[in-house]
């Protein structure tokens, strides 16, 4: 994925096919979001929040990126519901909510950030 990041003409002159790693990742990231969702349910938030945090926190690099989102996303998850469970406890909110109420002002910081920079 790193040479990916090079651009097209880059990356089929290392020797890449482009359009061949491109369907299979793009196939692995859908069965990946399929099964996560079939058995955690739609918690979205988690797959956009968490590796735009964890490329601010750990840099562009694929090696670090994708293993910091996914430990970053474990924590996340578990927090919020932690939250969720205890915030009204004994009864529970679901996940969701909390995810939301952190999603939307990260988005927001994000589009702020992004125009900014144009």
């Amino acid at each position: 994925m790193n040479v990916l990041l090079l651009g097209d003409a880059q990356a089929r002159s290392l020797g890449l096919p482009v359009e061949a790693v491109r369907l299979f990742l793009t196939a692995v990231g859908t069965l990946l979001a399929a099964s996560a969702v079939s058995v955690a349910g739609l918690l979205g938030f988690v797959g956009l929040i968490v590796p735009h945090s964890a490329r601010l926190l750990v840099g562009g690099d694929n090696r670090l990126l994708i293993p910091a989102s996914a430990l970053l996303g474990a924590g996340v998850v578990t927090c919020c519901d932690t939250v969720a469970r205890l915030i009204f406890a004994p009864v529970e909110l679901p996940v969701g909510i909390i995810m939301g109420a952190l999603g939307a002002p990260f988005f927001l910081y994000l589009l702020r950030r992004k125009g900014d920079r144009v």
